[in-house]
């Protein structure tokens, strides 16, 4: 028979004896007795005791994680409890993604007035004229010859 040499800091708190079979030993232990005085202080001990007695097993450690969380919530905040922290989060939430979406529409209009002056510098930048060559190119010197003829002379000489 096993004995536990310390009660769970449920039993110590409601200051009764510990038994092998104590539902709440396993998820209040002697080391963290705040956590059993806050579900206490909310949901009250018989009802911890009936509401894991109800579930299976394996959902108990879930259970006793949430009611802490509940408790704590409901006594920092005891009109909205957890509800308040949600909505806070929530919140929160909208706020970054409004910024976000701002920024989003900033990086699109800075990214529009950049194309916009790169559109702007290509159209404004001198265009390969229509006329004919006119004085000397240097990749032609050498033994190429160059030709002074202006547009309307050449068109002139076409149709004539």
């Amino acid at each position: 028979m096993l004995v536990m040499a310390t009660p769970c800091a449920a039993c110590k708190i409601l200051r009764r004896k510990c038994a092998e079979t104590c539902i709440l030993a396993p998820y209040f232990p002697p080391h963290e007795p705040l956590k059993f005085i806050m579900a206490h202080r909310v949901f009250g001990a018989s009802n911890i005791i009936k509401f894991l007695q109800e579930l299976p097993e394996s959902q108990r450690a879930d259970a006793v994680s949430s009611m802490v969380y509940e408790a704590n919530a409901r006594i920092s905040d005891p009109v909205y409890g957890s509800a308040g922290a949600i909505f806070q989060l929530q919140n929160q939430v909208s706020e970054l993604q409004a910024q976000l979406a701002k920024a989003q529409a900033e990086i699109v209009n800075i990214q529009c007035q950049h194309a916009a002056l790169f559109c702007n510098e290509t159209s404004n930048s001198p265009q390969p004229s229509s006329q004919f060559i006119t004085g000397s190119d240097e990749r032609f010197e050498s033994n190429n010859p160059t030709f002074d003829i202006d547009q309307d002379s050449f068109w002139d000489t076409i149709w004539a």
